[in-house]
């Protein structure tokens, strides 16, 4: 999954793509307004992390903007301003969660994955098709029983693939849920990652299928 951090405390905003990267997200980093309504208007993003305080458009203008323009990204507001006039103005713009600062730092991951779960329409921790399951809150993947371990990319991908199982997924969503802005993955680059998960995924029951010209399918082989 992809997120963008909003923040201009640039010790801070370090801090949490540093955490979050180690937790296999895929994440992008700005420090002021307008570079935040850029993205959000030209990227797709599960969750955007968002403080209020920012030079070049404050973060309510950017939550404003992102929600003018149809944006439907999760929004975590992250602040100092605590006040409950405060709260209720960035909820009542669209945020769907307000964290103070400062904040613990296992509430904060706890609240970025029940965002995540309810950006993907989850109920549970927890995702599974036939013997292949991802438990959401430790982002560990198993098989047949077995922990399932992946390169990072290998794991964006299948974990891309496994919450929209039974869907087909567009190689375009595929490059920009994989990638930083500077990050560059071509289209073999994804077709030998969706080969070498194939290959892992098969022995178990489960197929991943090519839809020619449109992208691929996380199925029960047939």
């Amino acid at each position: 999954m992809r997120l963008l951090v909003v923040e201009d405390d640039l010790p801070l905003a370090e801090a949490l793509t540093a955490l979050l990267t180690s937790s296999g997200y895929v994440v992008d980093c700005v420090h002021d307004g307008e570079a935040a309504m850029a993205l959000a208007t030209d990227e797709a993003f599960d969750l955007v992390i968002l403080d209020l305080n920012l030079p070049r458009q404050d973060g309510l203008a950017v939550l404003h903007h992102m929600r003018a323009r149809n944006n439907t990204a999760a929004v975590m507001v992250l602040t100092a301003k605590g006040a409950a006039e405060d709260r209720v103005r960035g909820l009542d713009l669209g945020a769907d969660d307000y964290l103070t600062k400062p904040f613990d730092v296992r509430e904060f991951e706890a609240r970025v994955r029940s965002l995540l779960r309810r950006q993907a329409g989850l109920r549970s921790s927890t995702i599974s098709l036939g013997n292949l399951s991802l438990d959401l809150t430790t982002r560990q993947f198993s098989i047949s029983d077995q922990t399932l371990d992946l390169p990072p990319r290998e794991r964006a991908l299948l974990e891309l693939l496994l919450t929209r199982a039974g869907k087909v997924v567009a190689k375009e969503a595929i490059m920009q849920s994989l990638t930083t802005l500077d990050d560059i993955l071509s289209d073999n680059a994804i077709e030998q990652y969706v080969s070498r998960l194939r290959r892992r995924l098969a022995p178990h029951g489960l197929g991943l299928r090519t839809v020619r010209g449109i992208g691929y399918l996380l199925e029960k082989a047939r």
